[in-house]
């Protein structure tokens, strides 16, 4: 077995908890702005005493209300500024969060709550909490809930006025490192989610050895600031809160994925994260409104792109010439500036994870000024356990193991993982959790990958994705699946092919480039059941089709592939909430379209 490592930086000490940086900032610093506060159309600091008070006030009431330390209180919500005080006054009181999905069923609520014991549950709004309600007919233990937008907070920090500092200081103190902190469900794409146990230990130990590693010159910038928008209910976005708040960095919160354009330029941070389907819809607007433009502004476009990726390729093996640096100035000027000035004007890196950026993307963004910087992990790992570094991105990899990591790629391809960011096993299942670490201490991840000689990581598809075709051939559909997402056109691909004699595809049509391309190309009357059999939407789709195929080996090909009439949304319960497509669910619901494509 081949393995990288990666020596231990920071060793956090076992006495550490989460919340503590919020108190202690709070007292050595008062007045420093941890939180830029969303009010209206404006950005309102929060100075880390008052964060520190705010947190304090709720964990009392929850307190109050008979939290006892390792309750679990359960959180749902969207992205927004008091998830972060709740989050963070679970802890201060001494109990574990366990993050929902502000989109999951009732159902799915009933199985986390019950699942978790939750003693209590923070909904942000009538709806959440009608869903909770629903939820919790059938759940022992009648859990509480408190309603952010009716008034939970201020009754919350009203109800525990008489509970002592020292009582709060005590619960806090109370809990270690190897203390739980949070149990985050598996969005999965099959069966039940599984609660993955992860300790204050694991969460701090993450943050510091990122931040003081291999992403430390993100957090060395003069007003450094970060925007949050993906769910944080999820692993990705929960660490780099944690991180956030450990560095000091100011944090503000996106609940919307639509106002994000409009929040970048007013917050104007200096860096964010992301997941690939995010960076490609930047992408794809700009190409589609320069295309919109005419002929010279497409064609304007379209050379500073080239531009970008080729400036990007020479940078990175040995540096680019003369001729290409003066295009890419030329191009700085009419196109990657605006890009820039886009998001605020601030922002020059992005980190970005949940599946492959893709190569063609990456360089584009590093040539036109916000260099990404591409990670890989699971909840089980805390989220990341690899990420590129500033000053060494491999662009097309995930980076190298951060302090304290230990990558190892088995005989079979599968990618095993070592360190103290390793989750605690799984909640309630302890077999779960004894197949997937082994008696060494590997984390078996499912993913399948390669290590460079350089100890950089790259992931090439899941174990259980694999695709066998009828003539044995074995097929990771992921990066096929990722080159054609990444047209304009295109919102979601799942390539098929398991037992068939050729390798196809799945393909749906992005609806707002769809508005778009309609009016540019004289169809703003046409239905989407109308394009998806149009000869100019085939065409371009093809085109998709054709580049992805230019990647693999002709066994590996798409042969033939088919234009949906729908979407695949976590509305339609094809997507999780992190967006990776449920491809047991999409192969039963679209098992007629599969089987044309063979016929």
């Amino acid at each position: 077995m081949r393995e990288y490592s990666v020596p231990v930086l920071v060793d956090v000490p076992a006495s550490a908890n989460c919340a503590d940086t919020v108190f202690r900032r709070g007292d050595q610093e008062p007045g420093a702005v941890v939180i830029s506060r969303k009010a209206g159309d404006a950005w309102a600091p929060v100075t880390a005493a008052e964060f520190r008070d705010q947190v304090a006030g709720v964990a009392r009431g929850l307190i109050d209300a008979g939290v006892e330390p390792g309750d679990r209180v359960a959180l749902m919500s969207r992205t927004r500024y008091e998830w972060t005080v709740a989050d963070y006054a679970i802890w201060a009181a001494g109990a574990v969060s366990v993050p929902i999905y502000e989109t999951s069923s009732a159902d799915q609520v009933s199985w986390i709550v019950s699942d978790s014991g939750a003693k209590g549950v923070i909904v942000e709004t009538g709806s959440h909490e009608e869903t909770v309600r629903q939820a919790l007919s059938g759940v022992a233990g009648d859990p509480v809930i408190w309603r952010i937008e009716g008034g939970a907070f201020a009754e919350l920090t009203a109800a525990g006025a008489d509970v002592p500092d020292e009582t709060l200081k005590e619960r806090r103190r109370a809990r270690g490192g190897r203390d739980l902190a949070t149990i985050i469900y598996t969005s999965g794409t099959t069966g039940r989610p599984k609660g993955c146990r992860l300790t204050h230990d694991n969460l701090l130990f993450t943050a510091h050895n990122v931040a003081k590693g291999p992403l430390e010159a993100l957090f060395e910038v003069d007003g450094r600031a970060a925007l949050l928008f993906l769910p944080l209910a999820h692993s990705f976005a929960r660490i780099i809160e944690v991180v956030l708040i450990e560095t000091g960095t100011v944090l503000a919160h996106t609940p919307n994925m639509k106002n994000v354009a409009p929040d970048l330029q007013a917050f104007k941070p200096t860096f964010l994260l992301g997941v690939p389907r995010v960076f490609e819809k930047v992408y794809n607007a700009a190409e589609q409104k320069a295309s919109a433009g005419g002929g010279l502004k497409s064609k304007i476009f379209h050379r500073a792109v080239d531009t970008a990726i080729a400036w990007s390729r020479a940078e990175s093996s040995g540096g680019a010439g003369l001729g290409l640096r003066l295009r890419r100035a030329l191009f700085d000027r009419l196109v990657y500036g605006k890009l820039r000035a886009a998001t605020g004007g601030r922002l020059n890196a992005a980190v970005s994870g949940g599946s492959a950026l893709g190569e063609r993307l990456g360089n584009f963004f590093k040539g036109a000024g916000i260099e990404i910087y591409e990670g890989w992990g699971l909840t089980e790992t805390s989220a990341p356990s690899t990420v590129n570094i500033p000053g060494a991105n491999k662009i097309g990899t995930v980076g190298k193991p951060f302090p304290g990591v230990t990558i190892g790629v088995a005989d079979d391809g599968e990618v095993l993982v070592k360190g103290r960011h390793i989750f605690d096993g799984y909640w309630n299942n302890e077999q779960a959790t004894a197949e997937a670490v082994d008696a060494d201490g590997w984390f078996h991840t499912g993913d399948v990958g390669e290590l460079d000689k350089d100890g950089y990581l790259r992931i090439t598809g899941r174990k259980k994705e694999l695709i066998v075709t009828a003539a044995g051939k074995n097929v990771a559909p992921a990066p096929l699946e990722d080159r054609i997402r990444a047209h304009p056109l295109v919102s979601q691909a799942m390539v098929v092919g398991d037992d068939r004699p050729f390798v196809a595809a799945l393909v749906t049509l992005d609806p707002e480039a769809l508005d778009q391309w309609k009016d540019a190309n004289g169809r703003s009357g046409a239905s989407l059941a109308e394009l998806t059999s149009d000869p100019a939407v085939i065409a371009a789709v093809q085109a998709a089709v054709d580049d992805a195929n230019t990647q693999v080996s002709k066994a590996e090909q798409v042969k033939k592939f088919v234009i949906l009439e729908t979407d695949f949304t976590e509305e339609s319960g094809h997507l999780t909430p992190s967006l990776k497509v449920k491809r047991n669910l999409v192969v039963r619901d679209f098992a007629k379209d599969i089987d044309a494509l063979y016929g």
